[in-house]
């Protein structure tokens, strides 16, 4: 979708929007509440957001839904579980890591997850 936004700065923009209406910003001016507002019309918090400037005042901007999920005292900013027959294996930040995350255990499955802010985690899912 398009959206004409006069008041942002720079060429790109990325940006989580969390279920609570806030905006965490990965790259970007720091108020993209007009992108944000836009994208809101056809896609519910939580999402992954990124947008580029088209024209002078137009930006492109697109999102995906995410699943959010909080994830206190673990540390990294990246995390992979993979639990297959019973044999569980961490990364974090990809490195190999002794012991399971609890919250993340699918069987027959692996799971992805990068922090968003603070606790919150983006996760994502994939059978094996």
């Amino acid at each position: 979708m398009t959206v004409d936004a006069p008041e942002l700065d720079g060429d790109r923009a990325a940006f989580v929007a969390l279920a609570g209406g806030d905006l965490v910003v990965d790259e970007g001016p720091g108020d993209l509440e007009p992108l944000a507002t836009a994208l809101e019309l056809e896609l519910a918090p939580p999402y992954r957001a990124e947008a580029v400037r088209r024209e002078r005042t137009v930006w492109a901007v697109a999102g995906r839904r995410i699943e959010v999920m909080e994830l206190p005292d673990v540390v990294g900013e990246e995390l992979e579980l993979t639990v297959k027959d019973g044999e569980h294996t961490l990364l974090i930040d990809g490195e190999r890591s002794f012991g399971s995350i609890a919250a993340l255990e699918r069987p027959g499955h692996v799971v992805r997850a990068r922090r968003v802010d603070g606790d919150l985690w983006e996760v994502e899912t994939a059978p094996l």
